[in-house]
């Protein structure tokens, strides 16, 4: 890697409108790139080889903590002086391990530093272990005459890293620039897993149509509400779509290989079991084909299939799978199936209704 006289750059950085933003054009381009990156709330920034905290001023202005980090002592003393009466902290130290001990931030800003580190996976991997869940990392960076670092490149380091990157090409904007450029800037945003983010399972269900008859299988040992009647399903696999799954899932049990163009969505609901967590289920209508009639391919799981009329469905059913065919046959689209948590999971004929059905736009509220 070259090594850079920071100290001696620091004397001409506040000179050039790439890095002094002292252009009023230059400095409102950065005000407003800066303003779509960071968030919206009063959050903590912590902006890396900040030289002469240009960038670390455009966030304090917008009412951001900052910490200000350089490696050059020159370049620090310039940063507190441009951001004195802001609140904003500047540590010398060294952008690969910024000396701010346990503390942890909303956002790491860093300005053509990653192409500079002799080790930029290591330098990310730490810099996203100073963030908060669900913060973020703000890289501007380029390929300057053959130096600097592709966006390819630094795209693919942090993808592991991070739940979400984005791209943004910057050298069109020559109001950034104070002029036009020819070669690659671009700035990456990569956002951090939130914290706890809610997740639910998604499963799938078949009405097949055999005229008024749905067709029903009756679970057995699975080891969860054996003996009961329930319509073929089965959870969604990673990287499947719903409507993949559900083919899938009908070929497993009943031995149809269902084409895409067959299915119809019937009923989206969500559904909590008695003590459970919450699931999503979808349910996709298709006709019989007595040309594929279905079979029990999976003994071991189901002691058979059986038709049953949709107008008169037997008690002896998963109440979960019973409310999504009631409301079918009712011609709702959306429900949820909220159990408590002593409910039982068959059906009760005399129990508790627990679906309750969402409205579509323009239908009124009472409609059941």
């Amino acid at each position: 890697m070259t090594t850079i006289d920071w100290d001696a750059a620091a004397d001409s950085f506040d000179e050039d409108p790439d890095h002094g933003l002292l252009d009023p054009v230059v400095r409102a381009a950065w005000a407003r790139r800066m303003e779509s990156w960071l968030p919206v709330t009063d959050s903590a920034v912590l902006d890396l080889g900040c030289g002469t905290g240009s960038l670390a001023l455009l966030a304090a202005e917008r009412g951001h903590r900052v910490t200000a980090v350089d490696a050059s002592p020159a370049m620090a003393d310039r940063a507190r002086a441009k951001l004195a009466g802001t609140g904003a902290e500047v540590l010398v130290g060294d952008a690969n391990r910024p000396p701010v001990g346990e503390r942890r931030f909303d956002v790491v800003l860093a300005r053509h530093v990653v192409w500079l580190l002799p080790d930029p996976g290591a330098a990310l991997r730490h810099w996203c272990g100073l963030l908060k869940p669900g913060g973020r990392l703000v890289l501007v960076e380029g390929v300057w005459s053959g130096a600097g670092i592709p966006a390819e490149r630094l795209t693919r380091l942090l993808a592991p890293l991070a739940e979400r990157v984005h791209h943004e090409r910057l050298s069109q904007d020559q109001a950034l620039w104070g002029g036009r450029v020819d070669d690659e800037r671009y700035a990456v945003l990569a956002h951090t897993r939130p914290p706890h983010r809610h997740t639910e399972v998604v499963d799938v269900h078949l009405v097949m149509r055999r005229g008024p008859d749905v067709l029903l299988a009756r679970r057995a040992g699975t080891g969860y509400a054996d003996g009961l009647l329930h319509a073929p399903s089965g959870h969604v696999e990673a990287g499947e779509d719903v409507r993949e799954a559900m083919i899938r899932e009908t070929a497993e049990e009943t031995g149809v290989a269902l084409d895409p163009e067959e299915l119809r969505v019937a009923l989206v609901m969500q559904h909590r079991g008695p003590g459970g967590a919450p699931r999503v289920g979808w349910f996709f209508e298709a006709e019989y084909d007595p040309a594929r009639p279905p079979r029990n391919t999976e003994p071991d799981k189901c002691s058979e299939l059986t038709w049953a009329p949709l107008d008169a469905l037997p008690d002896d059913m998963v109440a979960y799978c019973r409310a999504g065919l009631d409301a079918y046959r009712a011609g709702e689209r959306f429900l949820i199936h909220w159990h408590e948590d002593d409910d039982p999971v068959a059906y009760a004929p005399d129990g508790p209704r627990r679906a309750v059905p969402l409205r579509q736009s323009g239908e009124p509220a009472d409609a059941s």
